[in-house]
């Protein structure tokens, strides 16, 4: 996790991960793909992108939104043993920052209430500009080309 004054920055769990690294199994219950990183995959435990010949896992991902009909499941990247997670401090992970992304926004339901592309040279201005609407409960960070979950923004705490 990450945070700057107004929002926070979460990547898959450490929870998530043991489980998956531990049974082998995804969200969807498919066996977990092991490879070595071609370079430039994204991790979704450390939240960069992986260099050449690092062991990482496949795997499919259910985001952490309230069971409904927006619940996906896809596939992310991590490290195939625990890793001590994002490095860095501030809000969005800055190996990331410049890279375009779509900020899908949920209420608390889970349903989809809202969103945006950014061209990543901002990308506070827009997490600030969706929290500005009251229903937004959470963010997706979500790869343009692929559609891929990245990371989970929240309102920071208080």
């Amino acid at each position: 996790m990450t945070t700057t004054a107004t929002f926070r920055v979460h990547a898959v769990p450490a929870a998530a991960l043991d489980l998956v690294r531990r049974t082998g199994r995804d969200a969807a219950g498919h066996p977990v793909e092991a490879c070595l990183a071609g370079g430039g995959e994204p991790l979704r435990c450390c939240l960069r992108d992986a260099e050449a010949g690092e062991a990482l896992l496949l795997f499919g991902y259910a985001p952490p939104i309230a069971a409904a009909a927006y619940r996906e499941i896809g596939p992310v990247f991590a490290h195939a043993a625990a890793c001590p997670g994002p490095e860095h401090g501030g809000g969005h992970p800055p190996v990331w920052r410049g890279r375009p992304q779509v900020l899908r926004a949920y209420d608390r339901d889970g349903r989809i209430c809202g969103g945006r592309l950014h061209d990543g040279t901002d990308p506070e201005a827009v997490i600030a500009e969706l929290f500005a609407d009251p229903r937004v409960h959470q963010l997706h960070s979500r790869n343009v080309v692929y559609g891929c979950f990245m990371f989970v923004v929240e309102r920071a705490a208080g």
